[in-house]
């Protein structure tokens, strides 16, 4: 599991909440930010933009993950995760969790809430821990592999 240090992680909450602002959520009015870690240091940020049909919005995680991988990154430390919510935490839905298996399971991701340095950390494993990801594509692809060649 690659490391972040504490001020890495709150300079991540930080910009996760200053991303709420760009949310575009005219339909749940629940603005959701997030800011992600690349390994080379460079932080993406996202935010929740909704659709009418609602199946066409995209999450603020799978906003940040979408601009990275587009701009030529692929591996990444940590996401941080934020909303309006002063209570409690906002976590990834099970969309988003699938979508950043792709590119780890140990990927650390922050949950903070809007008022505070107060988080919660965890593993992407920790938050979905038994997933389907690359490796099952290429345990399968092996198998048939062998299978063929047999």
């Amino acid at each position: 599991m690659a490391m972040i240090d504490q001020k890495e992680i709150l300079n991540l909450i930080q910009n996760a909440r200053n991303s709420l602002v760009y949310s575009y959520c005219p339909y749940s009015n629940f603005p959701v930010g997030c800011a992600l870690l690349c390994d080379d240091g460079t932080v993406f940020t996202g935010c929740n933009v909704e659709n009418a049909t609602y199946s066409g919005s995209i999450c603020a995680e799978r906003t940040a993950f979408v601009k990275a991988v587009s701009s030529g990154h692929r591996k990444f430390k940590a996401i941080a995760i934020t909303s309006n919510l002063t209570n409690d935490l906002c976590a990834p839905c099970g969309n988003c969790r699938q979508f950043m298996v792709e590119f780890g399971e140990d990927l650390i991701v922050i949950l903070a809430n809007r008022n505070n340095d107060d988080y919660k950390q965890y593993t992407l494993n920790e938050l979905i821990p038994i997933s389907f990801g690359p490796k099952n594509i290429s345990d399968y692809n092996e198998l048939k592999d062998q299978k063929s060649s047999q």
